[in-house]
């Protein structure tokens, strides 16, 4: 490899932004081909490249280990594994990614669910030489359970196997029928090595059998935008923004971030769980109104009338409006060494509201293996993915999570540590 130059200089600031998880089983070369995504792409500077050539040779690697570039925890790089989600951004000439790179430990899988909850596209790597194994089928599941609706498969390490399109295409027939065994919307397998950069971010010669795009070219071309919520009007208020200044003595504002569809002046308004309505009078950000706001911007909305709405409540279209829920039956991620029994109390939080539930029952836990529910099992233990019946304290106003990431994912907290101890999203919800 020659030495890279510094960071891209082209224009793409204004591109389409992607996020990407990676993720898979430990080895299987994640950091090493996010190093390979920032090498290729120009994105690494001088002084940056120095300093892992350096680290590459004080190890003995006897080549320049990419994966350096993203391990950026000490123990990290003492064990050889990822531990922290590492965050990282790349920029091409179509698109603006930003790519998290998750562990591939099965007792990190909380990291995982972490790193992914907010992907577009996750891109789970296979080793050619190990095929699907227990981890790709729990990332998968994870992805899809999480509503990733694009999944690219990884197969990596090709270069290990002699570039076998047997292996390939052996492989890749297990990952379809994966795929469909989880209704994953858009799936693709695409032969890589990382370590050589065959099939990342150009096409490869060593595979003249494979027909396919390059990773970095199906990345750039896959569609995310149909996956925005731009039809049901949701809008937690975070803030309540009242200057009382002579010069906006009467101004009210709510403050916060579109969690789904399009928010304009004059649209009708329900004020959730209150359920007192008026309309928008509109929709403003610091330089000044706009005509229009969609999912993921933040933004201010005044309303017509001076009703009470405050921190946590929710505004959204009177004529499709979430359900106001007291029960919520929903799919939990386990992340505390703790394992979670019923009756157990736990603080909740869900999109700016909080409130309070005890778990009445766990109904099932997924045997990864197989994926299927196991009905026998009713705890949680660290890492474990179950369905569990919650009845809350206080109202939240949420949708199903199949329907709306943004108002039916939720967070449990225990109250005496603090800590984040689950990710759940909500199957079915009653008032």
């Amino acid at each position: 490899m020659s030495s890279p130059s510094a960071l891209l200089t082209g224009e793409a600031a204004s591109s389409e932004l992607v996020r990407l998880v990676t993720c898979g089983s430990v080895d299987d070369g994640k950091s090493t081909l996010i190093g390979r995504l920032l090498y290729d792409t120009k994105q690494v500077f001088v002084d940056q490249w120095e300093h892992i050539e350096a680290t590459s040779e004080r190890r003995g690697d006897g080549y320049v280990n990419l994966a350096l570039l993203t391990d950026g925890l000490r123990a990290e790089r003492e064990q050889g594994i990822t531990i922290d989600v590492a965050y990282r951004s790349f920029v091409t000439p179509r698109r603006r990614f930003q790519l998290a790179d998750a562990p591939g430990h099965v007792q990190y899988t909380r990291n995982m669910v972490t790193g992914a909850s907010t992907a577009d596209v996750a891109i789970v790597l296979l080793d050619a030489r190990k095929g699907v194994v227990e981890q790709t089928r729990r990332h998968s599941y994870i992805a899809a359970t999480l509503g990733i609706r694009h999944l690219v498969f990884a197969v990596n390490k090709l270069d290990l196997v002699d570039y076998s399109q047997e292996r390939f295409a052996e492989i890749e027939l297990e990952l379809l029928d994966l795929a469909a065994l989880l209704e994953i919307e858009d799936e693709i397998a695409i032969p890589i090595s990382a370590l050589e950069g065959d099939n990342v971010v150009e096409r490869s010669d060593a595979t003249p059998w494979y027909t396919g795009p390059a990773l970095l070219e199906h990345l750039e071309h896959v569609e995310i935008a149909g996956d925005r919520n731009l039809v049901t009007r949701r809008f937690p208020v975070q803030w309540v923004i009242r200057p009382m200044s002579d010069e906006h003595h009467d101004y009210r504002g709510y403050a916060g971030q579109v969690a789904s569809g399009v928010w304009s002046a004059g649209d009708e308004v329900v004020v959730l769980p209150s359920g007192r309505r008026t309309r928008v009078a509109a929709v403003e950000t610091a330089d000044g109104p706009l005509e229009s706001a969609a999912a993921g911007m933040s933004v201010t909305v005044r309303l017509e009338d001076d009703v009470d709405v405050g921190r946590g409540d929710m505004l959204c279209d009177p004529g499709d409006a979430p359900v106001v829920a007291r029960r919520l039956e929903a799919t939990l991620c386990w992340m505390s060494e703790q394992p979670l029994a019923p009756g157990a109390r736990l603080a909740v939080k869900q999109t700016t509201r909080d409130s309070r539930a005890i778990v009445d029952e766990i109904r099932s836990v997924l045997d990864v293996r197989t994926l299927a529910d196991d009905a026998s099992r009713h705890e949680l233990a660290l890492n474990d993915i179950g369905e569990v019946s919650l009845r809350l304290s206080e109202p939240l106003a949420v949708d199903l999570y199949a329907e709306n990431r943004a108002t039916g994912s939720f967070i449990l907290i225990d109250e005496a540590t603090n800590n984040t101890v689950a990710a759940g999203m909500v199957r079915t919800a009653e008032s």
